[in-house]
């Protein structure tokens, strides 16, 4: 009898050890399911066309999203960053050398750089997530928001037009005419700018504007946009304006006129106000996508451009007391920050 019971508690044992064995077999099946591809390490390109704080603001913003999304750069993640230094013909070249490398994707920060790639890559179909891009239909980069039809998506920053010119009218009541100084060769800008036009014209301002074609031309075109008799510049994401903005800040000055810039860091640096958006926020939604295409859980041509258009109206305290402006009593709350000494 006794040798019955033991066979029986034996019986009982193995059984139980065999279950637990089984289930934990099909427990880790299905842990390394979900956790593989995240795993799986992945090689991307990343081109940034130009160096200034919005654009670097995106990136770092970029990293951290692929980061949340599984993707941490020196574990499961390499990164070939790239920067064009403001000029097409750089970036035009480093999207055919990137393509040529058979990256898993390639990352592109603003516009210009995000034609190149583009242009480097839709024969082999590789996925382009771009960032900073304002209109992203009107550069072809997709063939709508919702369903880019393409290789390419990303996230696009709609400049707050309205909220803008708000602003600018708030500031100063009396102004008649707003400059804006633009590269020929930006997309984006052309496009922001027939856009401006309309919205100003709401506000009772006439829009004098001024082409410029590359970096050597900011000074000189700042200084005859001025002595159009502007009463205040008004900036766009425009990289070769922004990359050179110290230029168009001296222009400015020489003529005491103020000018508004497009996101924080450009009024940190001395323009009087502005309507922000938050590059590091844009940059993170954006390497959340590229997190999703990675993963296999998205295509790019199926993924919806996302679009932010939510803005924080900030000001430059130093710059507004340098100009001997007061501040409107509907931005009394707003963000307020000082030029660097």
């Amino acid at each position: 009898m006794k040798k019955n019971l033991l066979k029986k508690v034996s019986a009982f044992v193995m059984a139980v050890f065999l279950g637990a064995a089984a289930t934990g077999c099909g427990s880790s099946s299905s842990s390394t399911d979900v956790s593989s591809v995240a795993s799986e390490k992945k090689t991307i390109g990343v081109i940034q066309f130009a160096t200034h704080p919005s654009l670097d603001n995106c990136y770092e913003g970029f990293k951290e999203g692929l980061a949340e999304g599984g993707f941490k750069e020196g574990e499961n993640l390499t990164i070939d960053f790239q920067n064009a230094q403001g000029e097409t013909a750089n970036a035009d070249m480093i999207a055919k050398s990137l393509a040529a490398k058979n990256y898993d994707m390639i990352g592109a920060i603003a516009t210009p750089a995000a034609l190149s790639a583009y242009g480097a890559t839709k024969n082999a179909g590789t996925p382009v997530v771009f960032t900073a891009v304002n209109d992203p239909v009107g550069a072809q980069l997709v063939k709508s928001l919702d369903n880019p039809g393409t290789s390419c998506t990303g996230s696009s920053d709609v400049l707050p037009l309205e909220a803008q010119v708000k602003m600018i009218r708030a500031f100063l009541p009396n102004a008649k005419k707003i400059g804006v100084l633009y590269t020929t060769s930006e997309p984006n800008s052309i496009s922001m700018l027939e856009k401006f036009k309309g919205v100003a014209a709401n506000e009772g301002f006439e829009v004098v504007e001024q082409g410029v074609t590359n970096s050597s031309e900011v000074a000189s075109g700042a200084t005859a946009l001025a002595a159009k008799g502007v009463d205040c510049f008004n900036n766009f994401t425009d990289n070769n304006v922004v990359n050179n903005l110290s230029s168009e800040l001296q222009a400015a000055k020489k003529a005491e006129i103020p000018v508004f810039g497009s996101e924080v860091e450009q009024v940190k640096n001395g323009c009087l106000a502005s309507q922000s958006i938050d590059y590091v926020a844009l940059g993170k939604q954006t390497g959340l996508m590229a997190a999703k295409i990675l993963k296999g859980e998205a295509k790019a041509s199926d993924l919806p451009v996302y679009t932010v258009e939510d803005a924080t109206p900030v000001y430059n305290e130093t710059v507004l007391q340098e100009m001997g402006l007061s501040l409107p009593s509907e931005y009394q709350t707003a963000e307020k920050v000082t030029s660097a000494k």
